[in-house]
């Protein structure tokens, strides 16, 4: 029952308008009346016959009505079937798609994963450039006075044969490789007047001795990578030796700010790469103060003085180097001799390499030692 009310409700809905008016015009009972009322202005007492005749008419009208209904029900439950699988099938079509999307969509996972794969086997299995040990780095700097540094702690004769050892023997330099100068750095200014850039030992004229200018006696390296760095570094900081007070340095007869220790780097203590490989180096914790550059106050006392424990760091760029005169390149240490082939052979190797020369207005120290050099100079 429900069922055919449900399709007679379609049938309403789904029939064409023509149809829908028919069936909303069609009403027996007022249609009997209007054959009632029509007929009775003819006769007002109908004949049996006509009675059974609008009787007939009446049921074929209605059996008429009941079949155009079950056909429209039918054509109604075969377009509810056929809509129903249309959907049927959209739902399948759509389902299918999401399927082959998804299977799409997993297979480009797959293979980017598979590529990715590949790519990180291939950089495996690849050879690796060697990363650069704490002795094994490119060079720091392409201009060279930014691979220069200066190193001061006493008689600048014992120091400098240390750091040529350290050049020939553990970096492997040969004698027209070596680059260790003796000379003067960490005073705030040269001579005066026309010798501003004068800076001289104790034997040229007082105002271009190298102390009273507020320098120290220090030793000046090149180095090609921080590694090579570390190396001096560790140089400088052997040639102290323990006390009650702390560390001091190996000569400790030369006293004054002449003789104090001090480094000298590109920019000073705020050179974080280099000032990490003097704290390495610095294994008995001796202080690393920032240097301004040493000069003398209206009392005559040295602004940065020689002091047991501490090291100066300065400026190197700001306070630079100045190189010794002949005679102390390559020397005798203080109270102990050094082969002739340090004292004489390298420092003919380097007199003709231009590494060191006569200084114009420092007079050299006449001595016969070096007198027997300039013979054989000559």
């Amino acid at each position: 029952m429900n069922k055919h009310i449900y399709s007679i409700k379609n049938m309403f809905s789904s029939a064409p308008q023509s149809t829908t008016l028919v069936l909303k015009n069609y009403s027996p009972v007022t249609k009997s009346r209007q054959r009632s009322s029509h007929s009775s202005t003819k006769s007002p007492r109908r004949s049996l016959y006509s009675r059974v005749k609008v009787f007939d008419n009446l049921n074929n009208n209605n059996n008429n009505l009941f079949k155009s209904s079950t056909k429209a029900s039918s054509s109604s439950e075969e377009e509810a079937e056929e809509e129903e699988e249309e959907e049927e099938r959209i739902r399948t079509m759509k389902e299918k798609n999401v399927h082959r999307s998804f299977n799409r969509r997993n297979s480009l996972l797959l293979l980017t994963a598979g590529c990715l794969a590949t790519a990180a086997t291939s950089a495996a299995s690849a050879p690796r450039p060697a990363i650069a040990s704490a002795t094994e780095e490119v060079s720091t700097a392409e201009d060279p006075s930014q691979r220069r540094v200066y190193f001061g702690n006493g008689c600048f004769w014992g120091r400098q044969h240390e750091f040529v050892l350290a050049e020939k023997e553990v970096m492997g330099r040969s004698d027209d490789r070596v680059q260790s100068l003796a000379g003067y750095a960490g005073g705030k200014r040269g001579g005066s007047g026309a010798k501003k850039d004068t800076v001289c030992y104790y034997y040229g004229s007082s105002d271009t001795v190298y102390e009273r200018l507020g320098h120290a006696e220090v030793v000046q390296v090149e180095y090609e990578t921080e590694g090579e760095f570390k190396t001096f570094a560790d140089v400088y900081f052997r040639n102290f030796n323990k006390t009650p007070f702390g560390m001091q340095r190996v000569d400790p007869q030369d006293s004054g700010p002449g003789y104090r220790n001090v480094v000298g780097i590109p920019g000073g203590i705020e050179n974080e790469r280099l000032v990490k490989q003097l704290e390495l180096a610095n294994v008995n914790g001796m202080k690393l103060v920032k240097g301004e550059g040493n000069d003398f106050d209206a009392r005559g006392k040295p602004t940065e003085n020689d002091q047991i424990n501490l090291v100066w760091i300065v400026d190197s760029n700001a306070l630079p180097f100045y190189p010794a005169e002949m005679y102390h390149q390559f020397h005798d240490g203080l109270g102990y001799k050094f082969p002739d082939s340090y004292t004489l052979g390298l420092k003919k190797v380097a007199a003709k390499r231009g590494l060191i020369k006569k200084l114009p207005g420092c007079p050299e120290m006449r001595e016969r030692s070096f007198a027997d050099f300039e013979s054989m100079e000559s």
